[in-house]
């Protein structure tokens, strides 16, 4: 059964005021209460459940919101000793993740995905942070550079996370839904996520910036990792990081108006995608003049250069010639991160000048307000 983790100060009644109030007092013990959305979440949150009933110390609770009911996943974490909240349709993470916040009763909120695994001391480590940093309201983790699936793709991508949140600012504009802590109270005072979000998106993100527009300090713990234990092909790749990742950041990016300098919107991502797109418009200016192809060469040189940090890191954990096999997919990215942010300002520009709006299935604003609470089936271990 979940447990709570407990206020060890020792109120000593033989103390005077005056001498008590001279003592340094320890820091505040915060309930954490942990909610994990899960849509069919097979073998990858069975070893969630696993790892969380094997950390120490316990979180206050543990809430599962069933994202509708087509798999086992209520009884693994029912089984887990764990609280099950079940929605009676598929409404998507955003949704999810705000039922379990406004079922909650701990100070703090903790976010997990179905399909991480989290350390022994992962409670522990978010205590601390959060004792050290009392201004702090939330803050965000990074997968470790251990992924959980041994196929090429895999083990790129989520290195590739690991090393985008390893080498980026501690004091972050953005929230991540798959490992992440926040004030209850905050949460609930931006209204959560957006539930338009459908599908697994930007979500998380989007959070991030109305955060940061009310004064909210996030910040991006490097040393709380999480193990990713989900499996990647190409066509999952390329689906989800350009229709459910790329063209709706766009769209945020545009209507924020402004671009970070860090995580993936660095300014050498930017100069990689440049250099990228002149490379291979120079490559096809080459059959009417072959000096084009010099310029192709030096885009080709740039892009190593402005990566050299993300190469050498490959090189570290995997080695040469899993290096090699990283460009080539490392570029593709830059390539569709581009053509996303060309389609999405098209579309900007559409929609500002022609009211056209045709990426509005990625948001659609005619979802139903989250369903009152007399409407979800409670499971309590």
């Amino acid at each position: 059964m979940v447990g709570s983790i407990e206020n060890t100060c020792d109120n000593n009644p033989s103390v005077s005021y005056n001498e008590s109030e001279k003592m340094p007092q320890p820091p505040r013990s915060y309930n954490l209460s942990v909610v994990i959305p899960v849509f069919n979440g097979g073998e990858a949150f069975r070893e969630c459940v696993e790892r969380l009933n094997n950390t120490y110390p316990r979180p206050y609770e543990v809430i599962v919101v069933v994202d509708g009911v087509s798999d086992d996943s209520w009884q693994v974490a029912k089984d887990g000793g764990m609280k099950v909240i079940q929605l009676p349709v598929q409404r998507g993470p955003a949704v999810a993740r705000n039922v379990g916040a406004k079922y909650a009763s701990g100070d703090i909120v903790v976010f997990i995905d179905a399909d991480v695994g989290i350390e022994p001391d992962f409670f522990a480590q978010i205590q601390a942070e959060f004792q050290a940093s009392p201004t702090m309201t939330a803050l965000i983790g990074s997968y470790d550079d251990k992924p959980g699936k041994g196929n090429f793709l895999s083990q790129y991508r989520n290195l590739f996370h690991h090393y985008v949140h390893q080498s980026s600012k501690e004091n972050t504009f953005t929230f991540w839904g798959a490992c992440s802590a926040i004030f209850r109270e905050a949460f609930l005072s931006v209204d959560g996520f957006d539930e338009t979000y459908f599908k697994p998106c930007i979500e998380d993100i989007e959070l991030g910036y109305r955060l940061k527009k009310q004064g909210y300090s996030i910040r991006l713990c490097k040393e709380i990792q999480v193990k990713h234990l989900k499996h990647w092909g190409m066509t999952s790749m390329l689906k989800t990081d350009f229709f459910q990742r790329a063209l709706p950041w766009t769209q945020l990016l545009l209507q924020e108006g402004q671009i970070s300098n860090d995580l993936n919107l660095s300014i050498s991502s930017r100069l990689s995608v440049v250099c990228l797109y002149s490379g291979l418009a120079s490559l096809v200016l080459v059959v009417w003049n072959p000096l084009w192809l010099v310029l192709s060469l030096f885009c080709a040189t740039m892009l190593i250069l402005l990566n050299l940090s993300v190469y050498r890191f490959f090189r570290l954990k995997r080695g040469t010639w899993f290096t090699l096999k990283v460009i080539p997919v490392h570029w593709l990215y830059y390539g569709y991160s581009g053509l996303a942010f060309c389609v999405g300002l098209l579309d900007h520009w559409l929609s500002s000048y022609l009211k056209v709006t045709g990426l509005q299935p990625l948001r659609p604003t005619s979802q139903d307000k989250t369903e009152a609470p007399s409407t979800y089936k409670i499971r309590q271990s």
